[in-house]
């Protein structure tokens, strides 16, 4: 496998190895060892797994006291990944990395704790599957706008369907007091 560095360093780009013939294909999806020896040495608690259409677009999401990290992949269909370091004192701070994530290329993206995390599907469906440093604790989650013009991620695409409550979240700017602090734990 091939772990490479976005341009945020923390974030990180994986490229597993995948045996494939006419028959199909086989890959480890995570092998605690390996990814330990190759940097990446996360305790993961939670498995998720979300299914959305084309055009969704979910995030930026993330937890604040109970961060989350995520190893993030797709095993149908195609999405735009993006990680948003939120860390307040980073260097990276409001900086964002994003990939393309697919049943195809089978790679996968580590978004670590204290960064905000959103993907919008590019195919007709999509399943995108991600194992988490924490569990899910609904009281800690925030988000932040997904077209927050000082980030300014370039989103693939320009009509999407976002829900209410995503729609609902504010600039980062706005976020003050609800941000983690970079050394703090993140």
């Amino acid at each position: 496998m091939k772990i490479k560095p976005t341009n945020i360093p923390e974030v990180l780009l994986i490229e597993p190895d995948v045996f494939g013939d006419s028959r199909g294909f086989f890959m480890e999806s995570w092998h605690q060892e390996k990814y330990a020896r190759a940097g990446l040495d996360a305790g993961f608690v939670q498995d998720n797994h979300s299914r959305s259409g084309r055009g969704v677009l979910r995030g930026l999401h993330y937890q604040l006291g109970r961060p989350q990290g995520k190893l993030v992949r797709v095993v149908t269909g195609a999405v735009f990944d993006v990680a948003v370091d939120i860390r307040r004192g980073s260097p990276t701070f409001g900086q964002w990395a994003g990939a393309e994530l697919s049943e195809d290329n089978h790679y996968q993206l580590y978004v670590p704790p204290g960064f905000a995390h959103g993907f919008c599907v590019l195919s007709d469906t999509a399943d995108f599957l991600y194992k988490c440093t924490e569990f899910y604790a609904p009281e800690t989650e925030h988000g932040i706008r997904w077209d927050d013009p000082a980030i300014g991620i370039e989103w693939p695409g320009s009509d999407f369907r976002i829900s209410d409550k995503d729609a609902a979240n504010g600039l980062l700017s706005e976020m003050d007091g609800r941000l983690p602090v970079y050394g703090e734990g993140v």
